[in-house]
């Protein structure tokens, strides 16, 4: 009807020399016809829960036989030979206050001080590290249900920060006896005062006694944390690679 309406003024215009814009015609029309109310739309849904048909029990247990497969696999992984030295992920470093004098013997041709007390570093980290098996897998018991939960809803290495938090301390406290004890057989303070005395005979450092022992139990555990964080990033990319049915369940539902 507004069409022909439009039309026909615009005839009439054509024909009289009607002085009209049927372009303003057309938008006052437009304004005068009833506007057709919009209906509304379906409400939006509330996103599912994953694991709504996975009792508390389930996913506790499903974490807590992820973890105990992450633990099991990461501290395997660096308790051998070269665990540590040959991963550039977790390898040990000299410690920041010793590169300088490591880099001027270096220059002097004497690296191979260098090299045995970093090699030493690392013997006593892959020493040490299947001690953390036991402490971390009694800290896998203490976790409450909604503790569980959060994890597994998390990013990929939730269950990492939450170990960081919650045992690091205690872990770092009963680690340091451990790695003293591994530093001892590799004889790695022997390397260490063949290391410094080399650096002040030569000028190169005040050799002030380094805290190794610190030092070598922060950064055993700091890789230690790296694999572990690689092990549950793992379970939840491949789920179906879990060793355990239950596992294999929750952390694919959560998946897709």
């Amino acid at each position: 009807m507004l069409k022909r309406t439009i039309a026909l003024l615009g005839i009439l215009c054509a024909t009289s020399a009607c002085a009209f814009n049927l372009n303003d015609l057309k938008g006052k029309l437009n304004e005068a016809l009833p506007v057709k109310a919009q209906q509304p739309g379906p409400a939006a849904q509330p996103a599912a829960d994953p694991l709504a048909n996975f009792s508390n029990q389930d996913q506790i247990s499903s974490l807590k036989q992820a973890l105990g497969q992450g633990v099991e696999t990461a501290v395997s992984s660096l308790a051998k030979a070269d665990g540590y030295l040959g991963n550039p992920k977790v390898r040990i470093p000299l410690p920041e206050n010793l590169q300088k004098l490591d880099n001027g013997l270096r220059r002097l041709g004497m690296g191979k001080y260098a090299d045995e007390l970093n090699v030493s570093m690392n013997r006593a980290a892959e020493a040490a590290v299947p001690e953390a098996r036991t402490l971390l897998v009694s800290a896998v018991k203490n976790m409450s249900v909604t503790d569980a939960k959060n994890i597994l809803m998390g990013g990929d290495d939730s269950a990492t920060q939450y170990f960081r938090k919650n045992t690091e301390t205690s872990l770092s406290g009963k680690f340091h006896p451990i790695v003293v004890n591994a530093m001892q057989k590799v004889q790695l303070a022997q390397k260490y005062d063949q290391f410094a005395s080399k650096g002040a005979r030569l000028g190169l450092v005040d050799p002030k006694n380094a805290n190794l022992e610190s030092y070598v139990t922060q950064k055993a555990l700091d890789g230690l944390f790296v694999m572990m964080a690689e092990q549950e990033k793992s379970i939840r990319a491949n789920p179906l690679e879990a060793t355990s049915s239950l596992v294999k369940k929750v952390f694919s539902a959560i998946k897709f």
